[in-house]
């Protein structure tokens, strides 16, 4: 990827809407880039449990009537979270391309959440979403599997309270998979404007001998990277978030460790306790 020019924001709701907007405006600015805010409302028919033979048509209708009312008014909320927040950064609406500076569009489409995100986030250079923290389990993991293990892009994933800067001190949890190596690749044009790039390995993991062969690669691309290696203390994935701290990083690159099994997103150890106690930005790619 030599630049990121588009990038798709699904917003579920007014209450998570902020972080993952915050965060793709910073970006789309630092890129020039164009920003998709997605609200995929649910169908009301789909809201309306098995119906009972007890139920009369008006009851039939009126839990529909109620479902689209609902649907209606959290989009309503959600769209005055995204036009705040747009007239905050002074982003410009625009639906089409070309555009000589940074643009945003609100998109607002009727069927499956996770359906509507794979299929928009693969013609998008990045998706961002907000931290699932701990809600990895439940039926809401079904638009980060999407998004993750779905759309093929690579998905950023903000926290609810963000960094006074995003992209500027990164660090790349590396331990030479192949998952790792995406994620890094899908960062380059964030590590190419970052001013510190650091590269983190966890001795458990003994990856020392290749950390020196992806500071050269980084190199090649005109990006000067350190590297630290740390013990895992026996939990890796708090001693990359100590890393994160010590190097005091705005931006974490980290492949995403997953099993999927009938749509469910099971992680790995590493990626989720980062992803659930994260307080910077995650750029994952499965």
């Amino acid at each position: 990827m030599s630049t990121i020019k588009t990038i798709l924001a699904p917003l579920g709701d007014a209450q998570a809407a902020q972080a993952p907007l915050e965060a793709a405006f910073r970006l789309a600015t630092l890129f020039g880039a164009h920003v998709t805010a997605l609200h995929v409302r649910p169908d009301p028919t789909s809201a309306v449990p098995l119906i009972g033979e007890g139920m009369s048509g008006a009851m039939v209708e009126e839990m529909l009537n109620t479902a689209e009312k609902q649907g209606r008014d959290a989009a309503a909320a959600t769209h005055a979270v995204y036009d705040q927040l747009r007239g905050n950064h002074g982003i410009a609406e625009q639906e089409a391309p070309p555009a000589e500076t940074v643009t945003t569009q609100w998109l607002e489409v009727v069927g499956r959440e996770e359906e509507v995100i794979a299929h928009k986030g693969r013609v998008a250079d990045l998706v961002v979403m907000g931290h699932a923290g701990s809600g990895l389990d439940d039926s809401s993991g079904l638009s980060l599997n999407a998004a993750l293990l779905d759309s093929g892009r690579p998905l950023l994933l903000a926290p609810a309270a963000m960094p006074g800067s995003i992209g500027k001190r990164v660090l790349v949890a590396w331990n030479g998979s192949a998952e790792s190596g995406r994620a890094v690749a899908a960062a380059l044009p964030i590590l190419e404007k970052a001013d510190t790039v650091t590269v983190l390995t966890v001795n458990e993991h003994d990856s020392l001998a290749c950390a020196d062969d992806l500071v050269t690669f980084l190199s090649w691309h005109a990006i000067t990277a350190e590297h630290r290696d740390v013990p895992a203390g026996g939990n890796a994935g708090m001693a990359v978030l100590d890393a994160c701290k010590d190097a005091a990083a705005d931006m974490l690159v980290m492949g995403a460790y997953t099993h999927s099994r009938l749509r469910q997103l099971i992680l790995g150890g590493v990626t989720r306790h980062v992803l659930s106690n994260a307080g910077i930005p995650v750029l994952l790619s499965h």
